[in-house]
């Protein structure tokens, strides 16, 4: 099936889609940076995205009348309701809700998935979060007036039971990264609609992963640790009792920092691994109150990205031996589950930036083939699009 990806960054949603099926007509991004890594990996001809329609520029210049598609995806920027942000979403400049909702209302793709971050469910937007989903189920309501009082107009609309031109039917849902098996502690909203004319009766994927699985895996049957060849005596401490599970019958255990870097090179801080320019230790890493690193044996903490590339104290890996040391590109990378094959242009910051905002690739994989399985066995019913 034929998609569009808006905001595109690095490329994770995007891969993930192309993972999944879809075929990207152009993968829009405004930032230089995340184009050079894209034109990279198109260069180097990485699966999928040797075939990728690379658009630098900004979404609302862009042309939708040169493509079509069936389904339409995007990491929307996060910095209006990041926690680490000015917290300003509407008033903020880089949002760009409207912009992604009159794309859906230029496409009128059967399905959209929209990414953000979870401070997008804080109570403070919860006004405007109501607004975007209101925007996104009728993309069509033109936009009379400030966006409240388009709010009300979409909430009538809304509660009266009619149909308009265009509507979808939209969920969202928080959903944390581990629990899809991806070695990350990542939460973040997704939001999913289907074109109401679409007999799709969808609904989110259910977990693959769970801490309580990890847990038995640890300190239950010990495999985990004879996997690694972890001595009893270097094995960290186990958890309270009470939180070790009986056998986890469902799921398999959450992937750990150990899983996602085993394999790689062990690297001094400053050196670069002669096989992977990615894969370089950058020295000077400190722990701040609040700012630790990431376990070895647990899913990584939230990879952050930041204006300016990595926020002190972040991005980092706690040893048992109690220091700490940045990640490197490429074990953040695989933290994000990008294949080793896919390489990031820039400097140091600057490519720990694009793989902090980044979607999960497997996480976006899932989502992306969970939509695409819904619409190939889906009907059309009275169809007007």
């Amino acid at each position: 099936m034929r998609s569009l990806e808006l905001f595109t960054g690095c490329g994770g949603l995007a891969l993930g889609m192309s993972a999944a099926g879809f075929q990207h007509e152009a993968v829009v991004e405004f930032d230089h940076d995340c184009c050079e890594t894209l034109r990279l990996n198109r260069g180097r001809k990485i699966e999928h995205v040797q075939d990728w329609p690379i658009v630098e520029t900004d979404v609302r210049g862009f042309d939708f009348d040169s493509v079509t598609a069936d389904v339409v995806g995007g990491g929307v920027p996060c910095q209006p309701f990041s926690l680490g942000g000015k917290h300003l979403a509407e008033r903020d400049a880089r949002d760009m809700f409207p912009a992604f909702a009159k794309a859906v209302e230029r496409l009128r793709p059967k399905a959209f998935v929209v990414e953000n971050v979870k401070g997008l469910l804080r109570s403070t937007f919860a006004d405007y979060f109501e607004y975007v989903l209101l925007r996104l189920s009728h993309p069509a309501i033109p936009l009379r007036g400030t966006w409240r009082e388009h709010r009300r107009d979409l909430e009538r609309i809304h509660t009266s039971g009619r149909t308009t031109d265009l509507d979808y039917n939209v969920v969202f849902r928080l959903v944390n990264a581990a629990d899809f098996g991806v070695p990350q502690r990542r939460e973040r909203v997704f939001i999913v609609g289907f074109r109401s004319d679409i007999d799709a009766r969808w609904s989110f994927p259910a977990p693959t992963h769970s801490r309580l699985a990890l847990y038995q895996d640890q300190w239950v049957t010990g495999e985990y640790w004879d996997r690694y060849r972890v001595p009893k005596a270097k094995r960290p401490t186990p958890p309270n009792v009470k939180e070790v599970p009986g056998i986890e019958e469902f799921t398999k255990p959450w992937r750990t920092v150990r899983d996602a870097i085993d394999g790689l090179p062990r690297l001094r801080p400053g050196q670069t691994s002669r096989l992977d320019p990615n894969h370089f230790l950058n020295p000077g890493a400190r722990s701040y109150a609040g700012h630790t690193g990431s376990p070895l044996d647990e899913p990584a903490k939230t990879l952050k990205a930041g204006d300016h590339g990595v926020p002190g104290g972040e991005n980092t890996l706690a040893l048992p031996d109690g220091s700490v040391r940045y990640f490197s590109v490429r074990e953040a990378a695989r933290l994000q589950t990008f294949p080793d094959s896919y390489w990031f242009a820039g400097s140091w910051t600057e490519r720990m930036r694009q793989v902090g905002n980044a979607v999960p690739v497997e996480l976006a994989r899932i989502m992306a083939a969970s939509i695409a399985c819904r619409l190939t066995s889906s009907e059309t019913v009275n169809p007007k699009h």
